[in-house]
């Protein structure tokens, strides 16, 4: 493995020592989104139908951790009668959604990490959650070998801080006490890879 990475035992991938590049700011935000324009929202519907149609039960509330344009609770509030929404700052929260300050604090039924989980300095806080269901999308890492790894467009030194494949995040959310329901690469339909491979890995996990 690559200098300042390891492998841990569950198979997830880290970056040992960080510094902190990005300033997760509007700017940040406006960077990142701007780029998908009208597939974000095309995006969004997506990500809304894959948890409907997996989570069978009614769901009233929903966390969107990271929610920057907005484009996913803009969708949601249609169907899920309490939207919320986590961010650097306040920046483009929908009309009708609730800015939350403390993620840890209130019980959602759902809570979601689309692209987000890679940037968690320590993703164990999220076994702090009160909900019942967590949904996330993060970059599938293949690691083929150390050369790929390094060119690998998603490792993003100090931004991106962990990586993982289905059986890594598998392990982890087991450790933290959840199951997983349904994975997929569902939203390579829109985020295609240049080298062929699956480019991002989403799935539904479950509370013990």
């Amino acid at each position: 493995m690559i200098d300042n990475y390891e492998k841990m035992p569950n198979g997830l991938i880290r970056q040992i020592n960080i510094t902190l590049q990005k300033k997760y700011d509007v700017e940040y935000i406006k960077e990142r989104y701007d780029s998908y324009k009208e597939l974000s929202i095309n995006m969004s519907y997506l990500r809304l139908g894959y948890l409907l149609g997996n989570i069978k039960t009614k769901i009233t509330s929903l966390l969107d951790v990271g929610y920057g344009n907005g484009d996913f609770l803009k969708v949601t509030k249609s169907v899920i009668p309490k939207c919320y929404g986590a961010e650097v700052n306040s920046y483009n929260i929908p009309d009708e959604c609730a800015f939350v300050e403390d993620i840890y604090k209130d019980e959602y039924d759902v809570v979601c990490f689309f692209d987000v989980l890679e940037h968690f300095e320590n993703i164990y806080d999220i076994q702090k959650l009160k909900t019942k269901y967590i949904y996330i999308s993060v970059p599938q890492c293949h690691y083929i070998s150390d050369e790929w790894f390094l060119n690998w467009k998603h490792r993003r030194p100090d931004e991106h801080l962990w990586h993982f494949n289905l059986n890594s995040i598998t392990n982890f959310m087991k450790e933290i006490g959840f199951n997983i329901v349904s994975y997929s690469n569902i939203e390579d339909i829109i985020r295609k890879s240049s080298d062929n491979n699956t480019n991002i890995l989403t799935a539904i996990f479950k509370k013990d």
